[in-house]
């Protein structure tokens, strides 16, 4: 299936089509994400749901005289648990778009956009049993790994991660030395060089030319 196009105009659509692909980048290098984060979220906005629309049916049916000593106490439910939603985004996922293990160590994402900045921030935080955890913060301009036309394309995004981070150039080795060679200097030899600039430059690189010599001794002689 072909990626969505979107608005190359819109940081929201950039940012949200970036995150959603890191993820599926990370799983098929084994990384085994974590969906704690995401589990309690979702448990702490259904129950929220919940609660409303039980103290809903139950006012429907019984009415206000019935069920308003519940209610006040469904209501006061309701606002904790929002409460505690909005204190586990802001407070303690704070923007992570991926938690997850490989081969013992821990790597964390957190994803973020400056208003009016098309630019990726990504904080990475990596930690392993028995040493302190590192933690790197990469950017890059999202006309890295999307066309003029609103097309993502994986393999730029895939590089630059591989590139940036070394837990995942470790997993991904390919990724990671492609921009590695990409970044090295061309050795241009001299024949591509007479090709290039022709052999009049060259020659008048490496000392006056033959035919040059030959004018000059005639023109000497008596």
């Amino acid at each position: 299936m072909s990626a969505p196009q979107i608005s190359v105009y819109s940081l929201s659509d950039l940012k949200n089509t970036t995150d959603d692909a890191l993820p599926n980048y990370l799983t098929s290098l084994k990384f085994k994400q974590s969906h704690f984060l995401t589990d309690v979220r979702l448990a702490l906005g259904y129950s929220a749901v919940v609660i409303a629309g039980v103290t809903f049916y139950a006012d429907h049916k019984l009415g206000w005289d019935a069920t308003k000593y519940w209610t006040f106490w469904a209501v006061l439910a309701y606002f904790t648990l929002n409460g505690a939603l909005t204190y586990w985004v802001w407070g303690v996922e704070k923007g992570k778009v991926f938690e997850g293990q490989l081969n013992g160590a821990t790597i964390s994402m957190a994803s973020s956009v400056k208003k009016h900045t098309p630019i990726y921030n990504l904080k990475v935080c990596c930690e392993k049993a028995g040493q302190q955890p590192q933690t790197v913060n990469i950017s890059a301009p999202f006309t890295r790994w999307f066309d003029s036309d609103g097309y993502f394309v994986a393999t730029p995004f895939q590089q630059w991660l591989a590139s940036e981070v070394p837990m995942v150039g470790k997993a991904d080795p390919k990724k990671a030395s492609s921009v590695l060679t990409s970044k090295e200097p061309k050795k241009v030899t001299e024949s591509q060089e007479q090709m290039e600039t022709g052999p009049s430059v060259v020659a008048s690189a490496n000392g006056p030319s033959t035919s040059s010599t030959r004018s000059r001794k005639s023109k000497r002689m008596p």
